[in-house]
């Protein structure tokens, strides 16, 4: 058995020329080996009972020879790929799974049943270039550029990826090259295998933005530090995911999961304090800042395209004002275009921000900063922790928002921030208590999340019609303002609701 250790990224065919000198660049000796072509089958049964274990199951065959490959569930954290593999020799193409020792199967799989009902889900078939490069500090890194496509079902997916395995030594050697490589633009890190690629292909089941961020999947009896290392691996999966959705099908609304993921990420060193210091995450607080800022129009651009839509109840209004109407036209004009946000996500601070997080992950570079507290500290069962946390979190919001007293548009506004990050410790350690009764408390506050989201916009639409002598204006910015307090109505009627329904922690 192998276990693979590879960084896999896409690349734009601007940037595959330049490829052999950023390795020459970086090696102290570099072997380049011949091309090869390679072609490969992948297989399943018709109820993909091998993808619902996620297992990988391919035929290989290059220069006359065939082999077959098992790759058993792994790891995938930020662009870092982790998988079990097993290769044997084959006489033809057609696959063996029964020649794979039976110890290396999951427990309970029927393995003679999947074997009778195997057929071809997908092909690959690309040229592969190799490198195998030695560092000035002896570490030995294969280096991987394959180009050609993805087959099934009549459709096709060009492959353009670069990977990069350690073969010997150091891992840090490998996160060093992965950092040379995304200094140039146009190189980006892979979340996603050919193989699920495949799948999604041949299932026609291409890739969706979610509806919401979720919630990070814990074990009951998680340690404190388990569940820091699930909750950002959760972000980051979630951030890589969306922007690999937007290059698929760009939307605002996808645009606005990018930065959900972005925030529950800086959350969790908020969250996790008691084992994650400021001086660890202070490089990784400062690019992440500056990615909100890159996207901070994207929630005022949801809102005017919402507003501004034929289907929306606001549209009669903001055409009845045709200074209102030409200042949102102007404001939509100057927002990015899918042109600009494709070159963020392809530029090399975007990359390696996301190159930061998986080494910061995956080294554990948090417990450099510890002492014995924050050791005992890490070994805890955080479904205590969460219990002691949320009680705190929502005892502040409870005074900041009490029951006896009426609360403005104001208020509302300013205690957004507060609300969302209660939230989002929900969605980082809700999971280890009942399903039903977190719904049932989240409900009203995500209600009242929503109304100030929509508050915010209505501000925004106010200041919009401000400060110009306008009558149709000043009779938008009237209806604006009832609206503003329909809504605030409504925010209360939720909130006091709320205050009937049992933490779902306790």
């Amino acid at each position: 058995m192998d276990t693979e250790i590879e960084l896999k990224f896409l690349v734009s065919d601007a940037v595959v020329p330049l490829i052999p000198s950023l390795i020459t660049q970086f090696a102290k000796t570099v072997i380049n080996k011949p091309s090869r072509s390679l072609q490969n089958a992948y297989y399943d049964t018709p109820s993909r009972e091998l993808r619902a274990l996620d297992i990988g199951f391919r035929t290989r065959c290059a220069d006359g020879k065939c082999e077959q490959t098992i790759k058993l569930a792994g790891e995938v954290v930020g662009g870092l790929h982790q998988r079990p593999e097993y290769n044997l020799p084959i006489e033809s193409s057609r696959p063996d799974l029964l020649a794979f020792n039976n110890a290396i199967w999951p427990h309970g799989m029927q393995v003679n049943a999947i074997s009778d009902n195997l057929y071809p889900i997908f092909s690959t078939n690309f040229i592969r270039r190799t490198w195998l490069i030695e560092t000035p500090n002896g570490a030995k890194i294969e280096v991987v550029l394959d180009k050609g496509e993805i087959a099934a079902s009549g459709k096709v997916d060009i492959i353009s990826e670069l990977e990069i395995e350690l073969v010997e030594g150091n891992r840090d050697e490998l996160f060093a090259l992965a950092d040379k490589l995304v200094s140039q633009n146009c190189i980006r890190l892979g979340l996603y295998s050919k193989a699920a690629r495949g799948y999604r292909l041949a299932d026609e089941t291409p890739l969706k933005p979610s509806k919401s961020i979720g919630f990070v999947k814990l074990k009951k009896q998680a340690t404190q530090e388990q569940a820091l290392i699930e909750a950002m691996n959760f972000g980051i999966r979630f951030v890589q995911k969306h922007e690999q959705c937007y290059f698929d099908k760009p939307s605002l609304k996808t645009l606005k999961r990018v930065t959900d993921g972005i925030s529950l990420i800086r959350h969790n060193f908020w969250l996790f304090d008691d084992i994650v210091s400021k001086e660890s995450t202070e490089q990784l607080r400062t690019e992440l800042k500056w990615l909100l800022s890159e996207l901070a129009w994207v929630e005022n651009a949801i809102q005017l395209k919402t507003y501004t839509s034929k289907r929306h109840a606001f549209y009669k209004k903001i055409n009845a004002a045709p200074a209102l109407a030409q200042v949102i036209n102007d404001l939509k004009e100057l927002q990015p275009s899918i042109d600009d946000i494709n070159a963020l996500f392809q530029s090399a601070r975007y990359n390696r921000l996301l190159l930061l997080l998986t080494t910061w992950l995956v080294d554990k570079q948090w417990r450099k900063f510890w002492g014995q507290t924050e050791l005992k500290a890490a070994e805890l069962p955080v479904a205590k922790i969460a219990k002691r946390l949320f009680n705190k979190d929502w005892q502040n919001l409870d005074k900041l928002l009490p029951k006896e007293q009426t609360l403005t548009v104001k208020d509302y506004l300013s205690l957004r921030p507060q609300l969302e990050n209660s939230l989002l410790s929900g969605n980082c350690l809700g999971a280890l208590f009942d399903k039903e009764a977190r719904l049932e408390f989240r409900l009203p506050w995500l209600d009242i999340s929503h109304g100030m989201y929509e508050l915010s916009t209505l501000e925004y639409l106010k200041q919009l019609c401000g400060g110009q002598e306008d009558e149709q204006l000043a009779k938008i910015q009237q209806w604006l303002d009832q609206k503003s307090d329909y809504l605030v109505s409504a925010m209360e009627q939720s909130r006091l609701a709320s205050f009937d329904i049992e933490p779902y922690w306790q």
